[in-house]
């Protein structure tokens, strides 16, 4: 009889203590699920974005940005772009995130024309304008019905036409401001020739005008200098408060964290450093 309850006692031990192993192994898993949680949860909040951007200083500029922006888990993808449509083109149509080339009287305008409502979410520096010897060396020798070359869309010219006036070359109406036109003008003693051209072409044209106007982007990338410029606009005008560059995204993603994060080290002593340190004076930090 004792031999029988012993025998039961230990099949009921083996019994338990069966059990008991097999709950400590389903802990011991769900242990290492836990463990192996914040791994695949760091990987899966990983974020790309995609930024138009010119290639001069823009896309540069982003270059800087991207290792900082690594370091937060967002994938920094800079999409250089030559021209000035195809990056508000690529937001309207959602093919990029944000872009990074324009100011916002361009913006403005690109919007009214083409019906989109494509918005700033912070400004990053400002590209001051100058005016660069062509066929003349020298503002004071321009001679009587001089070839002036400046951009051709509506907000670039305003603003070679200001710089303009700014050197005393021509008179605006007083409230012509930053829409300026060629109509503005009230007078113009040196009977200067306009020739408007894309933005990206001034440079080139210099071999064939007296001077020419042009954005401190395409000045870059045309090899020129903003020491080399006869004239530039002063920092303190009117122009510097207005065209500062911007990044620009469509209304949904104006709080998108990733855009934020993104224009936050735009803003920084580390992107602010290099545009001071790089672009001799051509490329103005705006904070």
């Amino acid at each position: 009889m004792k031999n029988r309850f012993f025998a039961l006692g230990l099949t009921l031990a083996l019994t338990l203590g069966a059990v008991g192993c097999g709950k400590a192994s389903a802990s011991t898993a769900d242990a290492t699920k836990t463990e192996d949680a914040p791994a695949a949860t760091s990987e899966s909040a990983e974020v790309t974005i995609k930024v138009g951007a010119n290639i001069t200083p823009h896309s540069e500029i982003l270059d800087v940005a991207k290792p900082i922006l690594a370091e937060q888990g967002i994938n920094l993808e800079v999409v250089k772009i030559e021209d000035s449509v195809t990056p508000n083109i690529g937001v309207a149509e959602g093919s990029l995130d944000a872009n990074y080339f324009q100011h916002v009287p361009y913006l403005d305008q690109y919007n009214e024309e083409n019906g989109t409502d494509i918005v700033s979410i912070g400004a990053i520096h400002y590209e001051p304008f100058g005016i660069y010897a062509g066929k003349t060396t020298d503002l004071s020798q321009l001679p009587d019905g001089a070839t002036v070359a400046v951009p051709n869309n509506v907000t670039n010219e305003a603003r070679a036409l200001l710089l303009l006036a700014q050197e005393g070359l021509l008179t605006l109406k007083d409230d012509a401001g930053i829409e300026a036109t060629v109509a503005d003008i009230v007078e113009n003693p040196k009977n200067i020739q306009f020739k408007e051209l894309a933005p990206e072409q001034l440079v080139q044209a210099l071999a064939d005008v007296d001077v020419a106007v042009i954005n401190g982007n395409y000045a870059i990338e045309g090899g020129l200098h903003v020491s080399q410029a006869l004239a530039v606009e002063a920092n303190d005008g009117l122009a510097a408060q207005t065209y500062g560059n911007i990044i620009a995204a469509k209304p949904d993603k104006a709080d998108d964290p990733a855009l934020k994060a993104l224009v936050e080290v735009l803003q920084g002593d580390e992107v602010k450093a290099f545009i001071e340190s790089t672009y001799d004076g051509a490329v103005v930090p705006l904070n």
